[in-house]
């Protein structure tokens, strides 16, 4: 019985255009004022960009460097902790000033409270930090998310096509893997997760459905109904 529900968020439980169309070009285009105003007085700053030095190579001295290097990986995407950290730290100041609030499917939004007022333990497993994912419900458009949420995961546990990186989290949660249904809709995260024994369910929003043998769902409400006749 599925007692544990751990979720993706960019394309599962939110759009991906909300990601990348707003949150990733506020990034770029404050990064680097971020940095340069915080990175001497701001120990949490500094730390990451001791990080950013540490992974590139760039002298930690050489702050515009640094930022360089920062806005080369938000350009490319990469899926670098020290950013992460940065990004969620950045956004923190967009979503409190108000310059957008975070995307969450309705549907997405519905479920969470009934799988969580079912007695459900709701998990969530991004590559964004654990920072930003607190960020994108607890100041979404339906209101404040994370009382619905027991825990977060972030690429701190590893990178979400590895298969050790749930049995790190299923070690943190400390339950049967098979107790535990994941939600992405990146076959290759559903592929490591179920390397390490857990359930999943393929959340494919638009576009065609291609032949599988996993159970795949439009909305939260089909994942419900494939809990149902669990």
């Amino acid at each position: 019985m599925i007692r544990v529900i751990l979720t993706d968020i960019e394309g599962t439980t939110s759009s991906i255009s909300f990601v990348h169309d707003v949150l990733f070009p506020y990034a770029a285009d404050h990064i680097a004022a971020f940095v340069r105003e915080g990175q001497s007085d701001n120990p949490a700053i500094a730390s990451q960009l001791d990080a950013v030095a540490e992974r590139s190579g760039v002298p930690r001295e050489d702050v515009e460097a640094l930022i360089e290097v920062l806005q080369g990986w938000i350009r490319n995407d990469h899926k670098e902790t020290p950013l992460k950290a940065l990004q969620g730290m950045l956004w923190a100041q967009g979503y409190q000033q108000g310059a957008f609030r975070g995307h969450v499917y309705e549907d997405a939004a519905e479920y969470l409270q009934r799988w969580h007022d079912r007695g459900l333990r709701l998990f969530v497993y991004s590559s964004g930090s654990v920072q930003a994912q607190k960020l994108i419900f607890g100041f979404s458009e339906a209101g404040d998310l994370t009382p619905f949420f027991s825990g977060y995961f972030d690429t701190r546990v590893g990178g979400k096509k590895e298969p050790e990186s749930y049995r790190n989290i299923l070690e943190q949660l400390g339950v049967e893997a098979d107790t535990v249904l994941f939600l992405s809709d990146v076959e290759a995260e559903l592929d490591a997760a179920e390397s390490a024994g857990m359930a999943t369910a393929w959340l494919i929003r638009d576009g065609v459905i291609p032949e599988t043998g996993r159970p795949v769902a439009r909305t939260f409400a089909e994942v419900d109904r494939l809990l149902q006749r669990r």
